[in-house]
């Protein structure tokens, strides 16, 4: 039950974000969610979007570096202390929590969060066995 998330190496400056955004949009893919981190002289780009194949393919071809990631979209509480909730069973678990950002969408009463985790499959199980909701890449891409 993971996610299939895009990674784009960007050089840090002006019009990069925008040469990428470009190349996605103009693909037909659509950004669900994202997360761009950086440094001094780079950054990285996460995205979940709706066609993953193609976006893959279209960035490729434009010449930038990509990278595919699985992760896990978990649902979250959405009220005070939700969040909370969903680390503490992390924690108890022993399961670190590498990164995590917030997902457009949400469902119903529910928030999503996108989290990374050195094995997602391992922290999908810790998750569901809580009774926490865990979203297939299908139901993510459907949103």
């Amino acid at each position: 039950m993971t996610v299939r998330q895009i990674s784009v190496f960007l050089e840090n400056r002006a019009g990069r974000l925008a040469e990428v955004t470009s190349v996605v949009g103009g693909a037909g893919v659509n950004i669900r969610a994202l997360s761009l981190a950086d440094t001094a002289d780079f950054g990285i780009l996460r995205m979940i979007v709706d066609d993953p194949d193609k976006c893959l393919g279209a960035l490729s071809g434009a010449g930038f570096t990509v990278h595919e990631t699985e992760v896990v979209a978990v649902e979250v509480s959405d009220k005070p202390g939700g969040l909370a909730q969903v680390v503490a069973v992390l924690d108890r678990a022993g399961v670190n929590v590498e990164y995590m950002y917030a997902f457009v969408e949400k469902a119903a009463d529910r928030a999503l969060m996108v989290f990374r985790f050195e094995d997602p499959a391992a922290a999908a199980k810790v998750l569901r066995a809580k009774g926490i909701g865990v979203q297939t890449d299908e139901q993510v891409r459907r949103l």
